[in-house]
Order: C-alpha cells, then structure tokens, then sequence
C-alpha cells in the first residue's frame, strides 16, 4: 500500500508538471512557482511515508533500499528542479536567478511541505496500511538523538559532501549522475540518520518534524536551516 501511494504521488506529480509545462509558459513566475511546488511536495510526501518504513524487516535494508530507489525516481522524474532552498541559493548568489525568481521558488518550495504533511496527515489518518496505525498520534518524534552542537555539524558537514558531489557530478552524464547522488544520499542515511535523520534539506525538515519545530524552534532551526545553508555558503565561497 505504501509503494502504491508513493507511486500514485510520483504519477500525479508528473501529470501536473506536463499540464503546467504546456499551458503556463508564457506566464514564468506563475510556471516556475507551481513546478517547484509539484517537485518539492513529491520529495517531501514521499519521504514522510518512507519515515514510516524505518522499522520494517529486515532494518535497515529495507529502508535503505528504498531510500536509493526513490531518489532515484525523483532525480529522473524532476529534473530542473532543486526541491531544496539550499540548492536555490547557488544560482542566487552567482546572479543566475534573480532575488525574485529564487525567492519565489524557496516559498514553493515551504507551501510545498506543509501541504505535502497536510495530505500525509490525511492519508495516515485513513489507515489504509499497517505503518499507518497510531501515526498521528506521535507528536514530535524528533530525529535528534544527541547533543544540537554535535547535530549542527553532522548536518552542517552531511550538507558540505552533499552540495560538493552535487558540483563535481555535474559534468557526468545525467542517468549515472542520479545514481552517483541516490548512492551519497543512501550512505549519509546510513551514517547519520539514527542521529540527525541526515535531512540537510529546510523545506523537507520541516515537513517531516512541525510539530518539533514547533515545539522547539530554536534548536531544529538551527541545525536543520540554518546549518545546511551554512553548508551551501561555505561550499559557494570556497568555488
């Protein structure tokens, strides 16, 4: 039921990017707007649902195989998109996008998760599939699992190796470039994810963990805004 729902999303995502793709492109802020929105709601209500696959046997095979397949699927079913504020700073910050552009874009990309955790809530609240019992009654299941100090720099470094891959592998050939990526991102999962998630993406964090944003603002920005866009800058500045 899981894979049918994360399929069903892929497959909607792509239909509303085409109809987009084919009527907006005289109207570019409204098209650039809404495809971002699209890319980054599929990432973030997949992921949502993979959260709920950690515990599923064998651990941690089986959400690790998972994890490489849909990134994967994103990165060959959203290309143009970066679905991650981080990523919209580059072409910002070296005058590629305008303020304007890039600024729309990041605000896509948050309407995009909290409408993606919207619809996840709603899913889960359906119960369709056993992952789903008793998912909304969680709260703040914060993914943080040592001292905000050591999970600043895990996120701060997972977003350094990440945003620095990302750079190099852009001169390989787009269908083994993907994989390249799935594969980093698999194995930084693997590395970090019992201590930090190893998110290094803001829209997606705050989709996956609200309510512990809510709950502990300063703390959960700091290590899941601030420090991967800390990443990206000091990545940007070195090249």
């Amino acid at each position: 039921s899981s894979l049918l729902l994360m399929s069903g999303v892929v497959v909607t995502v792509g239909l509303c990017r085409r109809l987009a793709r084919r009527r907006l492109r005289s109207r570019p802020l409204l098209f650039a707007f809404l495809v971002e929105m699209f890319s980054t709601f599929q990432i973030c209500a997949c992921t949502n649902e993979l959260s709920l696959l950690g515990n599923v046997e064998p651990k941690p095979h089986t959400a690790l195989t998972l994890t490489y397949g849909f990134t994967v699927l994103h990165g060959l079913t959203l290309a143009g998109s970066t679905c991650n504020p981080c990523g919209t700073l580059q072409p910002m910050w070296g005058g590629g996008t305008s303020l304007r552009m890039g600024g729309l874009k990041i605000a896509a990309q948050f309407v995009a998760a909290v409408l993606a955790r919207v619809f996840m809530h709603f899913i889960w609240s359906l119960e369709m599939a056993e992952p789903h019992l008793g998912a909304l009654s969680q709260g703040c299941s914060s993914p943080m699992q040592t001292t905000e100090m050591q999970a600043f720099c895990i996120e701060l470094l997972f977003s350094v190796v990440f945003q620095l891959a990302v750079l190099q592998a852009e001169s390989i050939n787009p269908k083994y470039r993907v994989h390249l990526i799935a594969l980093l991102i698999t194995m930084l999962v693997y590395a970090g994810g019992n201590l930090t998630g190893a998110i290094f993406n803001p829209a997606l964090a705050f989709s996956l963990h609200a309510d512990c944003f809510y709950d502990k603002f300063l703390s959960h920005s700091l290590v899941y805004w601030l420090a991967p866009c800390l990443g990206k800058f000091l990545i940007l500045y070195v090249f």
